[in-house]
């Protein structure tokens, strides 16, 4: 089991991240309409998922904002995902007052399908059953290219590699 920091103290996972060159693995997540989306909606794009404890926090407010301006300029072939368990109604309002419009914002909250599956369900410490913070990069072909487990909470993810991954998949 991997594990990652908040403030200092570690924190274990469910599991760990699927390694880069495997296929990604399946899941459904819970739209702001509480429709079901599943991996097999991306199929054929690039897909960046940025994986959030929960969009109420400084972090993920700006994790989140940042991935909202860098999809205008990724274009239609390249889609973004974030993921909290935030519930989906507060997902909504979120987005709303955030003016987030180009990444698509899904709860896990229903039976934590993405936590389990991708490993990073934090199964201890003060935010135990909320996702670590994690991005990966699903290439058109379904497999992953790029993971990243960011090892401390409270901090923000490397962009750079990321929309570099995004770019080259």
């Amino acid at each position: 089991m991997a594990t990652t920091m908040f403030k200092g103290n570690p924190v274990k996972l469910s599991g760990e991240l699927p390694a880069n060159g495997k296929p990604a693995p399946g899941f459904k997540a819970v739209a702001n309409d509480l429709s079901e989306v599943d991996l097999s909606k991306f199929k054929g794009k690039t897909l960046i998922i940025s994986a959030v404890p929960s969009l109420d926090t400084g972090v993920c407010d700006k994790e989140t904002r940042r991935f909202n301006e860098e999809a205008g300029k990724l274009g239609d072939n390249v889609a973004i995902l974030t993921i909290s368990n935030d519930l989906p109604f507060a997902q909504k309002r979120w987005c709303g007052a955030a003016g987030v419009d180009k990444v698509q914002v899904v709860s896990d909250f229903r039976d934590h399908a993405f936590g389990k599956a991708y490993g990073i369900e934090q199964s201890d410490g003060p935010l135990r059953g909320l996702l670590a913070r994690a991005v990966v990069v699903v290439g058109k072909d379904g497999t992953i290219k790029y993971s990243q487990l960011v090892p401390e909470i409270t901090t923000e993810p490397d962009y750079a590699k990321i929309l570099d991954a995004a770019k080259q998949a």
